[in-house]
């Protein structure tokens, strides 16, 4: 939660990505409070928001402090994508360097439940390594910014879920791409998985239920 200063509160920087961080730019909009919603830039078509909207990155850390300072930003709040981990840990580095409070949203892990076979990993080669040879039927949800490392492992196939087609060839060679966007349910993602019959799933254990 986000408490007034009174005059010393000047805007917040809401650096967006998630079904939360939406939630929360709109009760920011209905309250009146004076922010900004920050996007990666990663997709084409982002969704709109009811506040002020900035696409790209700052620079790094030095970037995002300058900006921070210029824009005269109290408070940020990092409701990014899981996977967007070096914009969180810039955000935690900047907002220190500029004195500025930070607020990050966590969610709680996924648990495994009876019957489950997770198989944890520490990075993405890790999860390369982890498939098997040849013959698998993979769901990558990881996007679209980490797949070269599994065309290592091309006798695999791969299903894709993205928000915005390709642009370029994509370097799996035996690969179907589905257009959505998120967030998704229990029961179109077991239709999904069914439909492609899917035989190994790869995610960041992002939590939540999107």
């Amino acid at each position: 939660m986000i408490e007034s200063q009174g005059s010393d509160m000047t805007g917040i920087l809401l650096l967006g990505g998630t079904t939360e961080a939406s939630a929360l730019a709109k009760a920011l909009a209905v309250a009146g409070r004076p922010a900004v919603f920050s996007y990666a830039g990663r997709t084409a078509r982002p969704v709109s928001q009811p506040l002020p909207v900035r696409v790209g990155g700052f620079g790094g850390v030095a970037g995002l402090v300058e900006y921070l300072h210029n824009e005269g930003i109290s408070h940020v709040v990092d409701a990014t994508h899981p996977f967007a981990a070096q914009m969180s840990t810039n955000a935690v580095e900047a907002c220190a360097e500029a004195g500025v409070a930070l607020c990050a949203l966590e969610r709680q892990p996924w648990q495994a439940g009876e019957g489950d076979d997770w198989r944890h990993v520490p990075d993405m080669a890790a999860a390369v390594d982890a498939l098997p040879q040849q013959g698998a039927r993979v769901f990558l949800a990881i996007g679209k910014q980490n797949l070269d490392g599994f065309a290592a492992k091309p006798g695999n196939h791969y299903l894709l879920r993205l928000v915005d087609a390709p642009e370029a060839a994509l370097p799996l060679p035996d690969c179907a791409v589905v257009i959505a966007r998120g967030p998704f349910d229990t029961a179109a993602d077991q239709a999904l998985m069914t439909e492609h019959r899917i035989s190994h799933v790869v995610s960041k254990n992002a939590g939540g239920v999107g």
